[in-house]
C-alpha cells in the first residue's frame, strides 16, 4: 500500500510539474462583448457540409483518420480555381506552387495546412491558397509535410523548417532570393507557423516579413477553457474532438506525450510556452465560438506583453477556419480583406481589389 501511494503521488507530481508545466490561466481575460451580428445565409450550407465531417470523424484508428483525410481532400477537389497548381516532389520536399495570373516569383508565401497533424494536404486547402495567391500576387507554396501517425510529430516540424530555408533561396522559376517571405497556416498549420517563427528567430536566420495564423492551436497542454466551454458551439471540432473535454486533463497530458513523443510543454509543439519576444508582425484570426479561441487569445496576450507586433481578430459564430469557405461565405471574404490590409501594412503587396 505504501509503494502504491508513492507511485500515485509520483504520477500526479510528474503530470502536473513536468507534463503540464506553468499554469497559464493568468493570460485568460473576459471575452469582449461585441454587438451581435447574425451569420450570413451561406452559413446554413456550410453547416450542412460539415455534418458529413461529423459523421466521418467517428470510428476508430486508421479508419477514422482515412475518413477525415478523404473528406478534407474532397472539399478541395470539388471546387474550381483561377490559380495554376504546380506540383513539387523531391527527396526532401513535397508540395505545390499556387500561382495566380501575373504572380511575382520574388514575393512568396509558405502555407502550412491544418488537419490536427493527422490529415489535410495542399489539395484540401486550395480554397485558401488560391485566394491568398490572387489576393496578394505572391507565389504561394503549400507544403505537404509528413503527417502522424505514419510519421513522428517532429518530422512534420522539420519539413516546415526545411521548406522555409528552401523558399528563402528558391521560387517557382528556380533558384533566386526571396524579396519578401510570409508564413501562413490554419489550425495545426497555425501551430506549425508560430513554432517555425520562433525557431527562425532562435537560429538567427532571416525572419519572415509577416505571418498569418488562422484559428491556431498554440498549446499541447490542452487546458484552455474554450476547449471545454465551446464544444457545443463548434460544429467542426466539437464532433471530432469534443470527447477529449470529458477526459481528465492528467490523462490527456500523457496521451499527448505518447502520441507526439514530445513533452506537451515543449515549445516546438506548444509555441505559447516559448519566448514570444522579437517576433515579426503576426495576424491571428479566430471565431469566438470555436474550441481553439483561447489558444489564440492566450498566444496574442503573451506576445503583446513581450512587445511583439501580434494582433487578434475575432468573428462571432463562425466555424473553425471558416476562411476555407470562400467565396460563398461573406465572413470568409471579410477575413481575407483583413489579411490583405494587414499584409499591405507590413510588406509590399499588389493586393487584389476585388469587388
Amino acid at each position: 500500500m505504501f509503494w502504491l501511494a508513492i507511485t500515485i503521488v509520483a504520477f500526479v507530481m510528474f503530470s502536473y510539474m513536468v507534463l503540464r508545466g506553468e499554469n497559464l490561466s493568468y493570460l485568460d481575460q473576459p471575452v469582449p462583448q461585441h454587438s451581435y451580428r447574425a451569420p450570413s445565409d451561406a452559413m446554413r450550407s456550410v453547416l450542412a457540409s460539415l455534418s458529413e465531417f461529423g459523421e466521418g470523424s467517428h470510428g476508430r484508428g486508421r479508419q477514422r483518420i482515412h475518413a477525415i483525410r478523404g473528406f478534407m481532400d474532397k472539399m478541395g477537389a470539388e471546387r474550381s480555381y483561377e490559380s495554376e497548381f504546380l506540383a513539387l516532389s523531391t527527396p526532401d520536399l513535397r508540395g505545390e506552387w499556387v500561382l495566380a495570373p501575373n504572380h511575382d516569383s520574388g514575393r512568396r508565401i509558405l502555407y502550412l495546412h491544418g488537419g490536427a497533424f493527422i490529415a489535410g494536404s495542399p489539395l484540401s486547402h486550395r480554397a485558401i491558397t488560391d485566394r491568398l495567391a490572387r489576393l496578394t500576387g505572391a507565389s504561394v507554396f503549400a507544403l505537404d509535410y509528413r503527417l502522424m501517425p505514419e510519421h513522428k510529430r517532429i518530422e512534420g516540424i522539420e519539413d516546415c523548417r526545411r521548406a522555409y530555408r528552401w523558399m528563402l533561396e528558391n521560387g517557382p522559376d528556380g533558384r533566386s532570393p526571396a524579396e519578401t517571405l510570409v508564413v501562413a497556416g490554419d489550425s495545426a498549420g497555425g501551430n506549425l507557423t508560430l513554432s517555425l517563427l520562433a525557431w527562425v528567430r532562435d537560429q538567427g536566420f532571416r525572419q519572415a516579413d509577416a505571418a498569418i495564423a488562422l484559428s491556431p492551436a498554440t498549446d499541447a497542454v490542452l487546458d484552455a477553457p474554450s476547449l471545454r466551454d465551446n464544444v457545443p458551439t463548434d460544429p467542426m471540432l466539437g464532433p471530432a474532438f469534443g470527447a477529449l473535454a470529458k477526459v481528465p486533463n492528467i490523462f490527456v497530458l500523457w496521451y499527448t506525450w505518447a502520441t507526439s513523443r514530445m513533452l506537451p510543454t515543449d515549445s516546438r509543439i506548444s509555441p505559447l510556452r516559448g519566448s514570444l519576444a522579437d517576433l515579426p508582425p503576426i495576424l491571428v484570426q479566430a471565431s469566438d465560438t470555436e474550441m481553439l479561441l483561447d489558444d489564440a487569445r492566450r498566444y496574442v496576450a503573451k506576445a503583446q506583453a513581450a512587445e511583439s507586433p501580434v494582433v487578434l481578430q475575432t468573428w462571432p459564430d463562425m466555424v473553425h477556419v471558416w476562411q476555407m469557405f470562400t467565396p460563398e461565405l461573406e465572413e470568409a471574404e471579410e477575413a481575407f480583406a483583413n489579411m490583405a490590409e494587414f499584409l499591405d501594412s507590413v510588406v509590399p503587396t499588389n493586393v487584389e481589389q476585388a469587388a
